[in-house]
């Protein structure tokens, strides 16, 4: 197999494992947001510990400690991504699933927005028409809740700025991810200890397994980030920024078709504003990435041949 049909392997199973991922959340009920948080982090710590064993990389560690300022980025994108993982979790266990999806499809507005606040960058008129959409959109929804979409938008700015910080790291997957759940794991395993000191944890106490699916939250996320990081190696930019619509279009379906949430005339309206948002983006956006491939093939001297 070539390395290009492994990449799209490799972004269709973690985007797949990202799009069922509420069905899982929904099977560690009853136990709550916070504690299946803390699961998660602590079984991730553990779970990736045993891949960099396997692939004798620990060593990186030392030479990570001697870069404060890499360590405080490392920080940052824990606080980050622990925000974004328990308000997922909190959003698919109180039934809002349709919301949640939402907060991915919009994700990559937020982060062209980022780009123009925190990177100063010059946005084309497409992208312009996108954000003005995407914006409208938000207004529409906003009126069809009866209040803003705020799980959404606090999904959307969380991973775009955890994305942000990752960038400017430039951690490899497991070593990020590795070092990310380790400063969160101290505050995890104090808040587990404190559920199992007054008697309201779950874990061990409701079937073994549900016990089995808390320590399996650990695998369910590293996972999926392996997978991407072997897809983003494999892969150009435009593939995988197709690719990642298929994450937050497998939610909606299990939000609409088998959680049954509702979809209002008005709710759907505001879901077609943010798709057409994402239509004018992605094509710009591979139109772009076209015409610099060309530019770039006719920068390309032609060999001249030699006898």
């Amino acid at each position: 197999m070539n390395q290009t049909r492994l990449g799209y392997l490799y972004g269709f199973g973690a985007y797949l494992i990202w799009g069922f991922f509420p069905i899982y959340l929904k099977l560690l009920r009853p136990a709550g947001p916070m504690e299946i948080l803390a699961h998660r982090i602590v079984w991730s710590v553990v779970f990736v510990a045993l891949v960099l064993a396997a692939m004798r990389n620990i060593g990186f560690l030392r030479s990570l400690a001697r870069r404060p300022r890499a360590m405080a980025g490392i920080g940052t994108a824990a606080a980050l991504i622990a925000v974004n993982w328990g308000t997922y979790i909190y959003g698919v266990n109180s039934d809002r699933v349709v919301e949640t999806a939402l907060g991915y499809f919009i994700n990559p507005l937020v982060i062209v927005l980022i780009g123009v606040f925190f990177l100063r960058e010059r946005l084309r008129p497409a992208q312009w028409v996108a954000l003005g959409v995407g914006g409208l959109a938000v207004a529409v929804l906003t009126v069809d809740y009866g209040r803003p979409p705020y799980l959404a938008l606090v999904l959307a700015f969380s991973f775009a700025g955890y994305g942000l910080v990752k960038k400017r790291l430039a951690l490899p997957a497991a070593e990020g991810l590795f070092v990310e759940s380790a400063v969160l794991a101290l505050p995890a395993l104090a808040y587990l200890g404190w559920l199992t000191r007054g008697s309201t944890a779950t874990f061990g106490h409701v079937s073994v397994g549900h016990t089995v699916l808390l320590v399996l939250a650990g695998a369910a996320t590293a996972i999926p980030l392996l997978l991407f990081a072997g897809a983003a190696n494999r892969l150009p930019l435009s593939t995988l920024g197709m690719l990642q619509y298929v994450g937050p279009i497998l939610q909606l379906g299990c939000g609409v078709l088998i959680y049954h949430e509702p979809m209002p005339p008005a709710r759907l309206v505001g879901f077609a504003l943010v798709w057409l948002a994402l239509l004018v983006f992605t094509t710009d956006a591979l139109r772009t990435a076209h015409r610099t491939r060309a530019a770039a093939r006719a920068a390309t001297p032609v060999p001249v041949p030699t006898h």
